[in-house]
């Protein structure tokens, strides 16, 4: 049986090493004049911090087995999918609202009203990034 707790842990790393390693080849500058690797340098190390400590807890708490449900792996790929293509030939709030109400498929229970609030919320930090920060996405 495989532990999902050390699973989860040994994940975390993995993933946190795949961006972190190569940030290091960007330059870090420093905390006062940040270069382009810091921001990805940091928030690795955050994540292999909270991998580690999370492998840690595996060896203390009971073990959980670890299982695969094909089905809501498929619907979540299927969903990013479709948010981007749709993002790229529609506009991306029809991305995100499909993706929303497409991905709440995988959840243990389907609400109406609780996909609306999360896709508003959504396309509302959407428009704050385009709008307050300049980023340039196809809301429209």
């Amino acid at each position: 049986m495989v532990n999902r707790n050390l699973a989860r842990g040994v994940v975390l790393m993995a993933l946190a090493l795949g961006f972190g390693l190569p940030s290091v080849g960007y330059s870090l500058g420093k905390l006062s004049h940040a270069g382009p690797g810091l921001f990805p340098f940091i928030v690795s190390c955050m994540l292999f911090a909270i991998g580690v400590i999370t492998v840690v807890r595996s060896r203390l708490v009971a073990p959980a087995p670890l299982n695969f449900q094909v089905r809501n792996i498929s619907i979540i790929l299927g969903s990013l999918c479709g948010f981007a293509a749709l993002s790229h030939y529609v506009n991306m709030i029809a991305g995100i609202v499909f993706l929303v109400f497409c991905s709440g498929f995988a959840g243990t229970s389907y609400s109406v009203v609780r996909n609306l609030k999360i896709a508003a919320v959504l396309l509302g930090i959407a428009f704050m990034f385009q709008k307050l920060l300049g980023v340039n996405l196809p809301l429209f």
